[in-house]
């Protein structure tokens, strides 16, 4: 297994909670933090609401350990309800492709797929899905990062 992670959703305030994190556990954020105005707005996609467009769809902050703690705002005006519960990921990076679609499939099995496996726009091979005890999973492969 290449990476396990944390990804944590928030409502508006990802910027305002990672940076907290980040003034208690030091370091910098690793790479860009992308905004929803970055996601390329294929014919047929809603447009994004101006009042979203300037939150975090992506941000890491690596933790002492070499965990990375990862997270997005999750607005309900793009269709999301989060709870206490239901705003954390497990987030894996297999190795390869044919892993990533093992790994996922098992735990989707007697599950509930939230996203199917597919190919993204930033270049990973990527889906989510919760497993039958409700853990959600969040699953990336990026051939080139490997």
């Amino acid at each position: 297994m290449a990476k396990v992670n944390t990804y944590l959703n928030f409502s508006r305030n990802t910027e305002e909670a990672f940076n907290y994190y980040k003034s208690i556990f030091g370091g910098e954020f690793a790479g860009k933090i992308s905004r929803f105005s970055d996601i390329p707005q294929p014919e047929g996609m809603l447009p994004i609401a101006d009042h979203d467009k300037d939150l975090i769809v992506h941000i890491e902050l690596p933790l002492p350990g070499g965990h990375i703690l990862m997270g997005s705002d999750a607005p309900e005006s793009m269709g999301f309800k989060l709870n206490a519960g239901n705003n954390m990921f497990i987030n894996i990076e297999p190795d390869s492709k044919d892993e990533t679609k093992r790994l996922f499939t098992a735990l989707a099995s007697d599950g509930k797929v939230s996203m199917e496996l597919q190919d993204t726009f930033w270049g990973a091979y990527y889906g989510t899905c919760s497993d039958k005890f409700g853990v959600q999973w969040m699953f990336s492969f990026d051939e080139s990062s490997k």
